[in-house]
């Protein structure tokens, strides 16, 4: 039984199908019609709910509810146990708008009003964080959410001031009654027919191997889709949510670890901190919502050649650590994509952990994407670049690309061949590139063409060689004064 708060009633679902989307259970069992249904694939943030669950605060002693604004139309059924699921309908007090409700009215926010509830979500997980957000702030929080005739500007104006006025609403009121009944709830087991859901790695073995053809998945951003967009049909699924080795996030002496199944959105801060320069890669990989829910072991296990993070864990060395409920091992990025859609998992393992080492002093590492859209959208080229600088000679370059092979790749011969080079010398850039444009045979697609591919990998070098040697390669700009409106301009 999957068991949680929906709104501020208990619930309990037994009996399900195992694909049910969140979106699919609130509009058609439930009869929550304000969250709504526009792309259907996490696109638009019409659909969006928010999530609360119960976390421990940074003294590890006080407990608190942590908000997370997801996408319901791609979100199983399994994310929901112990937590608490709020939709836009719950937000007033009776007749009396919710701060963030009541500040887009004022502000003129809304205009259609279809996409007004996932936007308004949006600014309530924000409005239940501790922090007073600044404008950026407020813009990566309402990312993801998509307005059709409004205008971003008056929807920026009125989160800004709801968030940075706040009041105590009735959730803060309630907080500690709210923990004890997720609590409550806690401390069930978790068990449907179709939708399994381990709590331990050897119940997890036991699920794997009574149903070998089960799709397993952590946050369903990917497999959804397939239900979705596909229409495809799942008899079962096995989902990895509940497993605490799944769910560690270790900062250890030597390297991040970091469980398979945890949302980007709650290793970010433990990520950017030690690896700050993957900032943009991480931010652009997809729209906050999405990052809410979707896994790093996600990424990394449907192994597409398009995958954001795959790039950045091969430049970084990183180490995959796999199970099968009796035995464990370790298998290098590098190692682990061995053809389109294809890994070194064995059919009884998953992943449990990704470990990262850390970058010294000496590592200059940048992380760049190209796509169409500037983020929320799929990479025509990504590329990641860690190179060891030790005396301005080259003592290691490693590097990881998404979009120009079947798998994300990496190119050794980078390595190989620049190793005892001056960094700064233009001979060293001549090789290197000379190295990438030798290095694939992209395809032709929708995204980008061949040549496109080549020449981007090529530029995004050059960058990458430029930006880290601004003193030896400084780049001369030029002012160039344009005359305003209320200058004379002279006639030669």
């Amino acid at each position: 039984m999957i068991s949680f708060l929906l709104n501020n009633k208990m619930t309990n679902i037994d009996q399900a199908r195992a694909d049910l989307t969140l979106l699919e259970y609130l509009r058609e069992q439930q009869k929550l019609t304000g969250t709504k249904e526009g792309c259907a694939s996490g696109d638009c943030g019409a659909c969006t709910v928010v999530l609360a669950e119960v976390v421990k605060d940074d003294d590890q002693t006080t407990r608190s509810l942590e908000y997370r604004a997801i996408n319901s139309c791609v979100t199983f059924l399994s994310a929901l146990h112990g937590k608490q699921l709020i939709t836009v309908e719950h937000l007033p007090e009776g007749k009396v708008l919710h701060p963030v409700q009541q500040s887009l009215v004022e502000h003129h926010g809304s205009q259609c009003g279809f996409c007004t509830p996932g936007f308004i979500m949006s600014m309530f997980a924000l409005y239940q964080k501790a922090q007073q957000p600044d404008r950026e702030a407020v813009i990566q929080a309402l990312s993801g959410n998509l307005c059709r005739c409004t205008g971003y500007r008056p929807i920026i104006d009125a989160t800004l001031s709801a968030c940075q006025n706040k009041e105590p609403d009735k959730f803060q009121q309630t907080q500690a009654q709210t923990i004890t009944r997720l609590d409550d709830i806690n401390k069930q087991g978790i068990s449907t027919t179709n939708l399994l859901v381990p709590t331990t790695r050897e119940e997890l073995a036991a699920a794997k191997s009574t149903y070998p053809t089960a799709n397993v998945y952590a946050g369903s951003t990917d497999l959804a889709l397939q239900v979705t967009q596909q229409l495809k049909t799942f008899d079962k699924l096995i989902a990895l949510g509940e497993v605490p080795e799944l769910n560690q996030l270790v900062e250890q002496p030597l390297g991040l670890l970091i469980g398979a199944a945890l949302p980007l959105g709650k290793i970010e801060t433990s990520l950017l901190k030690h690896f700050p320069q993957l900032s943009e890669l991480l931010w652009r990989f997809a729209a906050t919502p999405i990052r809410n829910q979707a896994s790093l072991g996600g990424n990394v296990a449907n192994a597409s050649p398009i995958g954001d993070m795959p790039p950045a864990l091969l430049a970084l060395n990183a180490i995959i650590h796999v199970d099968d409920g009796h035995q464990k091992r370790t298998i290098a990025a590098s190692e682990f994509f061995l053809d389109y859609r294809k890994t070194a998992l064995k059919p009884s393992e998953w992943i449990e952990a990704i470990f990262i080492p850390y970058t010294g002093s000496t590592n200059l590492l940048r992380a760049y994407k190209v796509s169409k859209r500037y983020e929320d959208d799929i990479s025509a080229v990504c590329a990641v670049f860690n190179a060891q600088i030790i005396d301005g000679k080259v003592h290691s370059v490693h590097c990881g690309f998404g979009g120009v092979a079947a798998i994300p790749a990496t190119v050794s011969a980078l390595n190989s061949q620049l190793v005892g080079q001056t960094w700064s010398s233009k001979e060293t850039f001549e090789l290197g590139n000379t190295i990438l444009k030798q290095a694939f045979s992209p395809l032709d697609d929708v995204r980008a063409s061949k040549t496109y591919r080549i020449s981007m990998l090529s530029n995004l070098w050059k960058r990458f060689w430029l930006e880290t040697n601004q003193n030896a390669q400084k780049i001369e700009t030029r002012v160039v004064h344009i005359p305003s409106a209320n200058e004379e301009v002279g006639h030669a």
